[in-house]
């Protein structure tokens, strides 16, 4: 079977056909960092980024753009409420998403552009809607109207035009020549950022600026446009009403990815339940933070709960146990062999949890044939699970891992950790076995725990 993924715009699971054949162009919208992200934005990031990887894995070259939304209204009214100038908050912000992609072992992706640097493009694109009639300029605006698109605006969203209400988007409505028509360019206002058009100066509407990056580094027409589900309207949306209304075809299969509520609730600073990356990490491992996020199907809501995470982390701690203790014997080997298993449920719509019971079922194998003591099984099934986890990004012992440290000191206790285990290895060999337990005694105390094993004591952080 080969790969088949669910297009919100036919609402059905289509076979995956690329528009080129052996390459992908993949748009996928980023943040508006007008606030540090949320583990919602980093699910969206975690579930597109395991796409990426399926999608190379399956033989694809993949471009891969992810966008920066660096002019919006919410990051205007974060800057006047601080005081600070709005690309300070702006690319702050950024950074630190751009720090939690990383951590959590996302890989970048080809282009990240940013709308403030694509101006001239949306100029371009709003002129060619003013030519074919679908857009038009009104006291320093520009807007589209959605009644030249009639019998298509709202396919995307199952919606029809005469049940929408005004778009909300301005608070200029006189100005349009219905409500609900969406604005693509804002005219400017005293204090804001502008830019110099031919309709005057002003500023881009959210919409506009998407269409524009997506064709420009992905041609008229493209393969996939992902995003959370809150994007279908009125986003997703107005960004096909404007592209094909200036005559691209823009994207042919839509990606929707569903939201992360917290013990049942909608995340909101006004309640106080929103959870930031930095929340999770006090409480597991980077690792363990991408296995939860990424362990639920893309499309499935997901609900955070401390219960929930220490499961993932559980799960994730058995995978990584297997392939420490088989490298141990074996070598780590190179990742080979997907089961077939694996690759059915990737290829179904990107099904992780069938994926992952596939990796804890060789996990389990491989625990038995590390009990017999086959090694050549053990190689197998260790190289199955790296290739398997590898595809998730979540390969123990892959490089990745290394630039997602930071200010991990595990390196230091490693090498403390080694120091003090040899002084036990010495202490048993003299049969002093009073000072080797005392010193694995105050290993533990300090949260090392030490296993003896036939291949030498092993040595893992003690986790609540």
């Amino acid at each position: 079977m080969s790969l088949r993924l669910y297009d919100t715009s036919t609402r059905t699971v289509r076979a995956f056909e690329p528009l080129r054949e052996g390459r992908v162009g993949m748009y996928v919208c980023g943040a508006t960092p007008q606030a540090s992200p949320h583990i919602g934005h980093l699910r969206s990031g975690v579930i597109y980024d395991v796409l990426l990887r399926w999608l190379r894995a399956s033989g694809y070259e993949v471009t891969f753009v992810r966008n920066v939304t660096d002019i919006d209204d919410k990051i205007i009214k974060v800057a006047a409420d601080t005081g600070e100038p709005w690309f300070a908050v702006a690319e702050g912000n950024q950074r630190i998403f751009g720090r939690g992609y990383e951590r959590l072992g996302c890989l970048p992706p080809t282009i990240e552009p940013r709308a403030t640097g694509h101006v001239p493009e949306m100029i371009k694109l709003m002129r060619r809607l003013i030519d074919n009639g679908h857009a038009y300029a009104s006291e320093g605006d520009v807007y589209f109207d959605v009644n030249s698109w009639a019998g298509r605006y709202g396919e995307l969203s199952n919606q029809r035009l005469e049940n929408m209400r005004s778009a909300g988007d301005t608070p200029n409505e006189d100005a349009k020549r219905d409500a609900r028509d969406f604005a693509l360019w804002k005219g400017a206002k005293p204090g804001e950022p502008a830019w110099e058009t031919p309709w005057g100066e002003g500023r881009p509407g959210w919409h506009l600026e998407c269409s524009a990056m997506a064709t420009m580094y992905l041609g008229p027409e493209f393969d996939i446009h992902g995003g959370g589900v809150d994007l279908i309207f009125p986003h997703h949306e107005n960004e096909i009403a404007q592209s094909r209304a200036a005559g691209d075809d823009f994207a042919r299969y839509w990606m929707h990815n569903g939201l992360l509520t917290v013990d049942g609730e909608k995340m909101s600073k006004s309640i106080g339940n929103v959870v930031l990356l930095t929340d999770l990490l006090g409480r597991a491992r980077p690792a363990e933070v991408r296995y939860y996020l990424a362990s639920a199907h893309y499309r499935s809501l997901m609900d955070y709960t401390d219960a929930a995470l220490a499961e993932a982390v559980a799960a994730y701690q058995r995978v990584e146990g297997f392939v420490k203790r088989a490298a141990e014997v074996v070598g780590a080997g190179e990742p080979d062999g997907l089961p077939g298993a694996f690759v059915q449920a990737m290829d179904d719509d990107l099904g992780v949890p069938q994926a992952l019971a596939a990796v804890h079922e060789t996990v389990r194998e491989g625990n038995n044939a590390l009990a017999a003591e086959d090694k050549d099984a053990v190689r197998r099934h260790l190289a199955s699970v790296r290739a398997m986890t590898g595809v998730l990004g979540l390969d123990p012992l892959s490089d990745e891992w290394d630039a997602t440290t930071g200010d991990d000191l595990t390196p230091v206790v490693e090498a403390l950790v080694k120091v003090a285990l040899e002084q036990r290895q010495e202490a048993r060999k003299r049969k002093d076995y009073a000072a080797a337990d005392a010193i694995r005694d105050q290993l533990t105390d300090a949260g090392v725990l030490v296993e003896d094993t036939p291949h030498g004591p092993r040595w893992d952080l003690k986790r609540d």
